[in-house]
């Protein structure tokens, strides 16, 4: 399932950008685009939401007051146009604080913030498999077998050790059911980082296999691979 999210700012081309960047993510789902926080309320009250991209100036009822004041809060990404507030986001235990205008580089390195802090919950059970739905099928993924994963359109290619499996699957709904050993290193791309045999800061070598790192991913897969 994606993530459901919900964006709050006055300004009408910062919600805008916003949109825009989420919409790359095809495991993120924006359920509504408010103009105020008292716009927000009533779909916070009747719908589940897991993120929360709030401007902290806001006229009438201010961001950070607004969060303090809800009962259930969604994990929150906090925006404005002025630096000295990012203090007061991180009191309140904020994922990131993205100072506008929000370029697409800064945008990314929040959302993986955010999934890291939700993926440990995901992996309670330690699982080393999953099943993956395919027609009538529910075909058991042992995570040790793959050794990565492309995206095909509506479709993803999954390259097993000894076979390959094609699938209709989004590739980041697919990524939030790994593990900690998967690595998406390009929008295309999935990769278990123990199954890497070599790499240059332009691409990851799975046997004979080359695969591109994407130029936004870049800096996160190599910080991955040198920790391994």
């Amino acid at each position: 399932m994606p993530y459901k999210c919900v964006i709050i700012d006055d300004e009408e081309l910062a919600r805008e950008l916003i949109a825009t960047h989420l919409n790359r993510f095809e495991d993120f789902e924006l359920v509504a685009s408010c103009a105020s926080a008292i716009e927000a309320h009533k779909i916070l009250q009747e719908t589940s939401i897991d993120l929360l991209f709030l401007d902290i100036e806001m006229p009438v009822l201010k961001g950070i007051d607004f969060y303090k004041s809800l009962e259930n809060k969604p994990k929150v990404i906090f925006t404005t146009a002025y630096r000295d507030y990012a203090f007061d986001g991180f009191e309140l235990n904020a994922i990131d604080f993205l100072l506008k205008p929000i370029v697409f580089a800064r945008f990314l390195s929040a959302i993986e913030k955010f999934k890291a802090s939700v993926k440990p919950l995901e992996q309670d059970l330690d699982l080393d498999h999953i099943y993956i739905q395919s027609n009538k099928k529910h075909i058991k993924i042992d995570f040790d077998k793959v050794l990565f994963v492309e995206s095909l359109k509506d479709y993803i290619k999954i390259y097993l050790e000894n076979d390959t499996l094609t699938i209709k699957h989004g590739l980041g709904a697919f990524a939030n059911k790994l593990d900690s050993r998967f690595c998406r290193i390009h929008r295309s791309f999935i990769v278990n980082l123990q199954k890497v045999t070599a790499y240059t800061k332009n691409d990851v070598e799975i046997g004979d296999k080359e695969i591109p790192i994407g130029d936004l991913y870049r800096e996160d897969v190599i910080s991955s691979l040198e920790s391994q």
